[in-house]
């Protein structure tokens, strides 16, 4: 009597491979959904507001942080806004990857303690729309984290409006 096509045997080697295959899907899924809580800036959109100005609305991640994607030299780069930051703080491991050169050597004081910094002028850092050229920024040998320090010698131009968890970025019309 005849039940039909018969299935093959599944050999050891077989369902390894599956359980392989199964938990990269898993491993690739969860890390878009962490990469999405640390940086839910990863799409910007840049509106026009009722003043005329680029606007930029950021959104905070869920460890308070204003994180979102933007460019240095055309490169993609994660960003971590921080007022406290007198310059664009670049890890030195990433700035090996941005090509940017070393200037002139100084000390700065991080949150972690001393750290070898040196002087780099990014030829343009942008935020969406909003682009600016010539920026001062560092090189910083003691930080290991893989986002860059969007600091004050960019911050500086924008107008900012924090409300609940959103940051309202906009370019006034002078520093177009």
């Amino acid at each position: 009597m005849d039940t039909g096509p018969k299935l093959p045997k599944l050999n050891h080697w077989t369902i390894a491979g599956i359980w392989i295959v199964l938990l990269l899907i898993t491993t690739a899924l969860f890390n878009g959904v962490l990469d999405d809580i640390n940086n839910p800036n990863q799409q910007l959109t840049v509106s026009i507001n009722s003043d005329g100005e680029k606007e930029i609305v950021l959104t905070r991640n869920r460890y308070g942080h204003y994180v979102a994607t933007g460019k240095i030299n055309g490169q993609m780069v994660n960003f971590l806004l921080d007022t406290g930051a007198t310059l664009v703080v670049v890890p030195e491991h990433i700035a090996t990857q941005l090509n940017l050169k070393k200037g002139y050597g100084f000390q700065s004081e991080t949150a972690n303690g001393m750290s070898q910094s040196y002087a780099s002028l990014l030829d343009s850092v942008s935020l969406g729309d909003i682009v600016m050229t010539n920026v001062q920024g560092s090189i910083s040998t003691g930080m290991e984290f893989d986002e860059i320090l969007l600091g004050m010698s960019f911050l500086k131009h924008l107008n900012m409006s924090q409300q609940g968890k959103t940051l309202i970025l906009s370019l006034p019309e002078e520093h177009r």
